[in-house]
């Protein structure tokens, strides 16, 4: 039996959880990323991921363009994530306290997250939302993720994901569980959490998938060990029944996103083009402006663009030209707030604040006219 598997047996003998941590984070690592599971550092004894660099805790800055994973880093949680190899050496073998995340979306995995905290039952159109539930029906004993996953399942006629024993399960430590599926191919379902605002599945009961990740089992925290129940160790196939209920619930973004439409190059010259321009920059007048192109090009797509970040991107990368004295103040608000209007026409208040933020963040790390900090 090899090292990753044996760490995975939920009747292995177990040392304590900090000794257990240690001896088996790399194997789990390793185990995850054999399966073609995404992996990333979590802080010790914790379910987070590890902290950032200081350069990513700086204000303005995000994970877009960030230089860190060319780097080995392991700033920005699952969107570090890795497959290889001698990083997953690099990063557990020096630290072997870090637990093990994976990357959900990048995996392909769709992991149900049921919980089984004690928590005041919320009103009845929160449970499932979506299901309406009659006064009449009787409520008593229904009290965690556990039982609503459960009802959800029953009024569909099939089994709970809690009782699936044909795909991997992981028992959490606070007494929750993890139901792992493949999710379908091509489809990108999105996570959720609870059955607050936005989307959701059922009263705590939380989705792992695009935009997530999860905690690897044999993952050790300072709350106990994430362990494996029964014999399978695989993720089995989403149920179909199931990818209805996410796709009815809004687990999936809309089937149709128009794709971004050419830039028109009238607007694009009169963002970009300016008496005492860009241009005379360098390699680095050529970065602001394809940062500037791509919030103009957010005007194509109303929603999912991702307007926000590319937008504090330019206006952080900017701002690092102000400080640096190779573009003057007014310059870059101008830039800012032409390709802002273009993308998002009568929005300034949205996009001035953004613009702001991101300035203030760059005037602090000045740009070299290489484009280094």
């Amino acid at each position: 039996m090899t090292d990753e598997l044996r760490v995975l047996r939920s009747d292995s003998p177990r040392p304590a959880p900090a000794q257990a941590g240690v001896q088996q984070s790399l194997a789990v690592a390793r185990w995850c990323a054999g399966r073609g599971w995404p992996v990333h550092p979590l802080a010790p004894g914790r379910k987070t991921p590890a902290g950032n660099c200081a350069d990513c805790r700086a204000p303005g800055h995000t994970y877009q363009g960030c230089r860190c994973p060319t780097l080995g880093r392991w700033c920005h949680g699952f969107r570090a994530a890795t497959l290889d190899f001698g990083r997953i050496e690099q990063w557990w073998g020096g630290r072997p306290d870090f637990g093990v995340g994976i990357a959900c979306g990048a995996a392909g995995l769709v992991v149900i997250d049921i919980d089984a905290h004690a928590r005041q039952l919320p009103g009845r159109d929160s449970l499932l939302p979506g299901i309406g539930i009659a006064d009449t029906v009787d409520l008593t004993g229904l009290a965690n993720g556990f039982h609503t996953i459960g009802v959800l399942a029953a009024l569909r006629g099939v089994m709970s994901p809690a009782d699936d024993e044909t795909t991997l399960r992981v028992r959490t430590p606070s007494g929750g569980l993890h139901v792992w599926y493949r999710g379908q191919h091509g489809h990108r379902w999105q996570c959720s959490s609870g059955s607050g605002g936005g989307r959701a599945l059922a009263w705590q009961v939380d989705v792992r998938a695009h935009g997530g990740y999860i905690v690897a089992p044999g993952t050790v925290t300072e709350a106990g060990v994430y362990e494996v129940m029964g014999e399978v160790r695989e993720p089995g196939p989403l149920p179909g029944w199931l990818a209805r209920e996410l796709e009815r619930t809004g687990h999936l973004p809309p089937a149709h996103v128009p794709a971004p439409r050419p830039v028109p190059p009238r607007a694009r010259q009169a963002v970009l083009t300016r008496k005492g321009g860009l241009g005379g920059l360098g390699g680095v007048g050529r970065v602001l402006t394809g940062l500037l192109a791509e919030v103009v090009a957010c005007a194509a797509v109303p929603e999912g663009a991702a307007f926000t970040e590319k937008l504090n991107r330019a206006a952080y990368t900017a701002g690092g030209l102000v400080a640096a004295g190779l573009l003057t103040e007014q310059e870059a608000e101008r830039a800012l707030n032409e390709a802002a209007a273009q993308a998002r026409p009568g929005q300034e208040r949205r996009y001035g604040t953004v613009i702001r933020g991101g300035l203030n963040a760059g005037r602090t790390r000045p740009l070299s006219p290489g484009g280094r900090r």
